[in-house]
């Protein structure tokens, strides 16, 4: 089931790669570029730190902290290499700025790198797609050095019962819809709105980080919990 699980997401994502980004901006009507700053200030990268970017994607994470906060180096991962392959024209394009960005196809499952070998792990919008949540969390524990900070994004459970409400309405009605119009693939869209909608609420989604060997977790809610920016340290 795990192998199905996951043979589907990288079949949906390669499939809307090209046009992802163009639905983030539509879908959220601009305001995940706020959401993308704010995990660059979460993550509070300086020169010296070595950063892996698990279910990069086309890049948002990375080139967010190559903005605010650029860090020695990003190891900029995803399971789809289509993804990969649209954050590797916006490398060449200079989005990068001048930080040393390499591009690799991984499991976040069974991370290919040695214990210890980052000090920054972020992941944005990920979670929810990993078959095995905890085994992902635990396993980006296990890249950390000591002291290394894990910081996580994705979408969340809004506490204001009308804002909730407001929000799965929108998620029922309105993904489909302006995923299906900007990529022609609303069947792939409506497995996102589904993996939002079976996400779990922020403190059990902290409690995991927990469990998984993480301390000093936290977390905050953007546009009233919509989405959630995790913190934890190794």
């Amino acid at each position: 089931m795990a192998d199905a699980h996951a043979e589907r997401v990288k079949g949906i994502f390669s499939q809307i790669a090209r046009k992802y980004d163009v639905f983030n901006a539509l879908s959220s009507f601009g305001i995940y570029r706020s959401w993308l700053r704010r995990v660059a200030r979460a993550a509070a990268c300086t020169g010296d730190d070595r950063v892996l970017d698990v279910a990069g994607g086309t890049g948002d994470v990375a080139f967010a902290l190559c903005d605010a906060c650029p860090p020695a180096s990003i190891e900029l991962t995803d399971f789809t290499p289509e993804m990969l392959d649209v954050a590797g024209e916006r490398i060449a394009s200079g989005a990068g700025r001048g930080v040393a960005c390499a591009l690799n196809v991984v499991d976040a499952h069974q991370l290919p790198y040695a214990d210890g070998s980052f000090t920054v792990v972020t992941c944005a919008y990920g979670l929810r797609n990993f078959s095995q949540r905890r085994r992902a969390m635990a396993e980006a524990a296990r890249v950390l050095a000591p002291g290394g900070r894990y910081v996580v994004l994705e979408f969340g459970t809004p506490p204001n019962a009308l804002w909730r409400a407001l929000y799965r309405f929108y998620l029922a009605h309105m993904i489909p819809f302006v995923g299906g119009l900007v990529t022609g693939d609303r069947s792939g869209f409506e497995y996102l709105r589904d993996s939002i909608q079976a996400f779990p609420p922020q403190e059990v989604v902290a409690g995991e980080l927990r469990e998984a060997g993480f301390s000093q977790v936290a977390y905050e809610n953007l546009t009233g919990g919509i989405v959630a920016v995790y913190t934890a340290v190794r």
